[in-house]
């Protein structure tokens, strides 16, 4: 089992307030909380939730634990306990909480726990106005714990109000991308994705995957370019993926839209896989994720087939590169960036 993570720890500092009978979890940390909170409550149903799928895998492993992955939370009933770990991103934090009282009723507990530096404290200003009670139940390990109750509720949560459509201009191409919170550079075209986009040749025809979509605009670029490719987009983030289908169709594009942890769910090969691969787990470096992706994608191509990444300069993808496809191509590099390609 993982060693618990901090907000974990403080939650169960304070045991006397996790009894409920039907209790939500989202964003757990993968660091067997849920276990704790199920010995806490051994008649109680318990629920978990996340917009991410390798969340969600985690909490499947326990038995006692009713596991979702999705866009929206989906409908419970009578939930006295809800435990929120606070994401990094504000805007998804928002987006939640409003989904959060589109659910609850007048006798549900809220718990919102978190890092000071991921920004929990921005949840007093959120939710007060929105909470008969409201409390500050404990603070230590850099964490705090809140407890809201009483909510008003949110009526008709649609996950269509808070996306963002914003132009994408790069390499003499223009399009509309939709966006989300909590989503990769919610917003707005990111610098590393313009260099890539700028500077790779793109097939006339193939299978491409475009791994840790994000709003699609890998996919959309190459797919606007040239008709004839058959698109696949994959990510961790269900809000991504949601995302992602809303620009493709914006765009007059289909693809394949893959949830999967890395390329566990990933089949057949491909003429070019392309991505701004991910590093970061919430507000933690991971490079685990873009290497096990760069050591499992030459499985995934087909002969003479090509990957196609950007990455930051510190990260230390060549050696990697190196020993999957015995050669790369530097295709271009700023003083942050840098685009590379191989081949199988």
């Amino acid at each position: 089992m993982s060693k618990l993570s901090n907000p974990s720890l403080l939650l169960l500092r304070n045991e006397e307030e996790l009894s409920g009978s039907n209790i939500l979890v989202i964003n757990t940390n993968r660091d067997g909380f849920l276990s704790q909170l199920s010995q806490l409550n051994p008649n109680a149903t318990i629920n978990a939730f996340s917009y991410n799928v390798a969340d969600h895998n985690d909490s499947s492993k326990y038995p006692d634990v009713h596991s979702f992955v999705d866009c929206k939370l989906p409908s419970f009933e009578s939930l006295d306990l809800i435990i929120y770990y606070y994401p990094k991103s504000k805007p998804e934090a928002l987006m939640m909480l409003d989904n959060i009282r589109s659910i609850a009723n007048n006798n549900t507990r809220l718990l919102v726990v978190g890092d000071n530096k991921g920004g929990v404290k921005s949840v007093e200003k959120q939710l007060k106005p929105f909470a008969e009670q409201f409390y500050k139940l404990d603070s230590a390990k850099h964490c705090v714990l809140y407890e809201f109750s009483e909510l008003e509720p949110f009526e008709s949560f649609d996950i269509k109000r808070y996306q963002n459509l914003f132009t994408v201009k790069v390499a003499e191409q223009e399009f509309t991308a939709v966006s989300l919170p909590g989503v990769f550079n919610h917003g707005k075209l990111d610098v590393g994705t313009r260099l890539l986009l700028e500077n790779i040749p793109v097939p006339y025809k193939g299978k491409v995957l475009d791994f840790g979509c994000g709003a699609g605009i890998i996919a959309t670029f190459v797919g606007t370019q040239q008709s004839e490719l058959k698109l696949s987009c994959l990510d961790v983030n269900a809000l991504a993926l949601y995302a992602t289908q809303q620009t493709l169709t914006l765009n007059n594009l289909t693809a394949e839209c893959i949830l999967s942890d890395g390329m566990n769910e990933v089949s057949g090969q491909y003429h070019l896989i392309i991505s701004n691969p991910p590093f970061h787990t919430g507000i933690a470096t991971d490079y685990g994720i873009a290497e096990r992706f760069l050591e499992q994608a030459k499985g995934f191509l087909k002969p003479n087939a090509q990957i196609q990444i950007v990455a930051n300069n510190f990260l230390k993808y060549p050696p990697i590169l190196e020993q999957q496809f015995g050669k790369f191509t530097v295709l271009a590099k700023n003083t942050k960036f840098t685009v590379y390609q191989a081949s199988k």
